[in-house]
């Protein structure tokens, strides 16, 4: 009988949870694509197909935050949809307990995390990139993600450099609207070169429509021009990549390139603990979900219990990310960060459930 009844309660959990994305996504491409028509809108190449096409591209980043969220209220939806039906009052006056018929929810919630780490979090890198190199094509000056200029300085040929660019394609061997700073052994500046994009090519940048700019001499612009370096792409990559920006399955070999060339790895070291810790976390919506939902009834869920669940699950969804931000900065070691408001989410859910259904 439970295995009948558990693949019941799969299926019920499944259709909940799929109209609940059906929804956000509607709701998340509606609200993003109006956001990205008035803010792209002036660009030389913009269009509304484009404007589309960057929506879709960007809801699987979006949603990807959503996650922690849909399964919290999926697993109260249905639940509640379930008790108002007195389908678990059925279920418990058969003798089963509510650690068995909880089960497929569980099993449910983790395969949802599961679904999201291998499937959901590539996509949204993919889509992250894509929609960086469409807005390049459009004339952006500034990535749509990037909240600061990235800068490298090298030191090569006795000469010190600084390089800045208002956008970065290719995972950093790409730079769109480039500033190139020169500087003496006394750190005076003596040349400043602007570029529409710099290319990093074996041993050079390969700058593109530059304006160089000397002290006490007027502007001077040239097709192209070629800056010496020791940077390799590994390095830049490395240098400007941003771990979210990462899929889940490359975090590991990035920590490694990254630990090669000296970089701190906290936040790709966060991340990826993160997307492996996601399952659990999901279940521990569930199980904060489980608490507020399985009232008979006949008692009427009060909508202080229902908010007091959801308010729940975002102080949980806030701890997560905070704690996830000192182990990205190093305050907290990153397996610490990621692991711990899961853990102690499932021991408060178990807890609460087992004294209100064991006393």
């Amino acid at each position: 009988m439970m295995g009948t009844l558990g693949r019941y309660f799969f299926i019920r959990y499944v259709i909940t949870t799929f109209w609940f994305l059906v929804g956000i996504f509607s709701l998340i491409f509606i609200i993003d694509f109006s956001e990205q028509a008035s803010r792209l809108a002036n660009l030389p190449h913009y269009s509304i197909t484009g404007a589309l096409l960057m929506t879709a591209l960007r809801i699987p980043l979006i949603l990807q935050q959503t996650i922690p969220f849909v399964a919290l209220f999926s697993a109260m939806a249905a639940l509640i949809s379930l008790n108002r039906r007195y389908e678990l009052v059925v279920t418990r006056a058969a003798g089963i307990s509510v650690w068995q018929f909880l089960r497929p929810f569980v099993l449910g919630a983790f395969l949802f995390g599961v679904l999201a780490v291998v499937a959901l979090n590539p996509l949204a890198a993919w889509g992250t990139k894509r929609g960086e190199a469409l807005l390049a094509e459009w004339g952006a000056s500034r990535s749509s993600d990037s909240g600061s200029i990235p800068w490298l300085r090298q030191i090569y040929n006795g000469t010190d450099t600084i390089i800045g660019a208002r956008s970065v394609q290719d995972n950093g061997t790409t730079l769109l609207n480039v500033t190139v700073i020169h500087f003496d052994p006394q750190g005076t500046i003596i040349l400043r070169q602007d570029a529409t994009s710099a290319k990093l090519e074996d041993g050079y940048w390969l700058l593109n429509e530059v304006t160089e700019t000397r002290n006490g001499q007027l502007p001077r612009r040239l097709k192209t021009a070629q800056l010496s370096t020791n940077l390799k792409a590994e390095f830049v990559q490395e240098r400007l990549a941003k771990a979210d920006s990462i899929q889940f399955f490359d975090l590991p070999a990035k920590i490694e390139v990254a630990r090669s060339f000296g970089f701190s790895t906290n936040g790709m070291e966060t991340q990826f603990h993160s997307m492996l810790s996601l399952p659990l976390l999901l279940v521990s919506m569930t199980l904060i979900a489980a608490c507020v939902s399985l009232k008979f009834s006949r008692f009427n869920q009060s909508s202080s219990v229902i908010l007091g669940g959801i308010l729940s699950g975002f102080v949980l969804y806030v701890v997560t990310v905070l704690v996830k931000a000192f182990g990205s900065s190093g305050i907290v070691p990153p397996f610490v960060a990621a692991w711990l408001p899961v853990v102690v989410a499932m021991a408060l859910g178990s807890t609460i459930l087992l004294n209100q259904e064991d006393g």
